[in-house]
């Protein structure tokens, strides 16, 4: 099929069913269970993994796809006919996954354009921009004009959540064991923020309902939004949370999914995350 193909990983928390009705080809990481490793989606589903992480006695782990995979899906769209590429992908701070796609765009240079856009966010933040890209896509928009936006939408891209605990995040070595600690004395419920690429502790709430109230106002405040999106981890009150978010200024319909398995693993069961673009 001509036109520009989209590439993304699975990090974008993207449900199979949105990325088939967008046309997106996504490229999943790996998720370790002790000396159990699973493909994203393929070998692991959302469900099970959090089942996994619930009931189970290991901490999973995420491994970057190989560049293999990346060269792969480059040369299934070149074998499409595709006239370019662009390959959006999680924080290069928080993973190796960006350079593994840069890696592989170098391989195929011969064969076809790749243009591999650093999102320097994570989950619905990603997928949000994943959206964004298919639509201009679909209009015709040529590959480095559609790079170019993309680029620009990092600024006005927001990622927020609350997580149950930051023991997930320091285990991972996402967050430093100082901050998670005082977070366990004081029993408190953080909100973090990926900023800059990585995750930060934006604010301490005493209570989840404060946090949660404090999370939502980031999107009734935001002004006008371009596109919202809240991924749950198995979180009970996750239809409470929707609630909160009534009245809301945005261009295009909520977006409520699932946080899979790859920040899953980092921030834990029980986490509610916030992702919008604020329109220009």
């Amino acid at each position: 099929m001509p036109g520009i193909h989209v590439v993304t990983d699975s990090a974008c928390d993207l449900t199979p069913e949105m990325a088939d009705r967008l046309n997106v080809r996504v490229v999943p990481l790996t998720i370790r269970f002790d000396d159990e490793e699973l493909i994203d989606r393929e070998e692991l589903s959302t469900k099970e993994f959090w089942d996994r992480v619930v009931t189970g006695p290991h901490m999973p782990e995420t491994a970057a796809p190989a560049p293999g995979a990346f060269q792969q899906a480059f040369l299934d769209a070149a074998a499409a006919g595709a006239d370019g590429v662009v390959c959006v992908n999680l924080s290069s701070g928080l993973s190796a996954t960006y350079q593994s796609a840069r890696t592989a765009a170098e391989s195929v240079v011969d064969q076809i354009s790749v243009r591999v856009v650093d999102s320097l966010s994570v989950t619905m933040g990603l997928g949000l921009m994943v959206m964004t890209a298919t639509e201009r896509a679909a209009e015709g928009t040529s590959l480095d004009t559609i790079a170019n936006e993309l680029e620009d939408l990092r600024s006005r891209t927001r990622v927020y959540g609350v997580v149950d605990s930051l023991d997930f995040l320091k285990r991972g070595g996402r967050i430093g064991g100082a901050q998670a600690l005082v977070g366990s004395l004081l029993s408190i419920k953080p909100v973090i923020d990926v900023r800059n690429g990585v995750v930060e502790v934006e604010s301490k709430q005493r209570t989840r309902s404060r946090a949660l109230d404090y999370l939502a106002a980031k999107a009734l405040e935001a002004g006008h939004l371009e596109r919202l999106a809240v991924v749950s981890g198995v979180a009970p009150d996750i239809d409470e949370f929707v609630a909160r978010l009534t009245g809301a200024d945005c261009e295009q319909e909520l977006v409520v999914s699932e946080l899979g398995p790859v920040i899953g693993a980092h921030a834990g069961p029980g986490t509610i995350g916030l992702c919008f673009q604020i329109a220009r």
